[in-house]
């Protein structure tokens, strides 16, 4: 098996695994990173995401052999004691119910913002349209994208 380094959370990591393993297993299974949840393993739920170079991507379904050099963020490395923005204005409106699907709400809406930071209700709904919360706590998501905005 080959070596890959990795830049995980702003740090080096070596890592001995088969250049088709998907980052989500490289994440959980190698480095007990595992806020990072498996949900489907075919990209459609959302419950894997992590940045990959500041994008949301789905883990699940990118190989650790397509990663050169690129800067890989999980829910662990978003900030150093849950004061992301995102993960603030989630605390405060309470939004999780079982929190399966949290993290990966999370990577997803700090992503979007980054990229919009003043979204309309729409704007949001599109974003997180691809995050399924089987609790179904979109309106709670919703809200807590909006207080994050407006407290970025």
């Amino acid at each position: 098996m080959p070596n890959y380094t990795l830049n995980i959370n702003g740090k080096k990591i070596i890592v001995n695994v088969d250049n088709d393993t998907p980052l989500l297993w490289v994440l959980r299974d190698e480095l007990n990173l595992v806020g990072t949840k498996f949900g489907c393993g075919i990209a459609q739920c959302g419950a894997c995401t992590v940045h990959v170079n500041n994008v949301a991507v789905r883990s699940c379904s990118i190989t650790v052999s397509s990663l050169n050099d690129e800067s890989i963020t999980t829910i662990e490395g978003l900030s150093d004691n849950g004061t992301h923005p995102v993960q603030e204005a989630w605390n405060e409106i309470d939004v999780p119910q079982c929190g399966y699907c949290q993290a990966g709400q999370i990577m997803t809406a700090s992503a979007f913002l980054k990229e919009n930071s003043s979204p309309t209700k729409d704007e949001i709904r599109e974003a997180m349209q691809g995050n399924i919360c089987r609790c179904a706590s979109y309106n709670r998501i919703e809200k807590a994208i909006e207080l994050a905005a407006k407290n970025s």
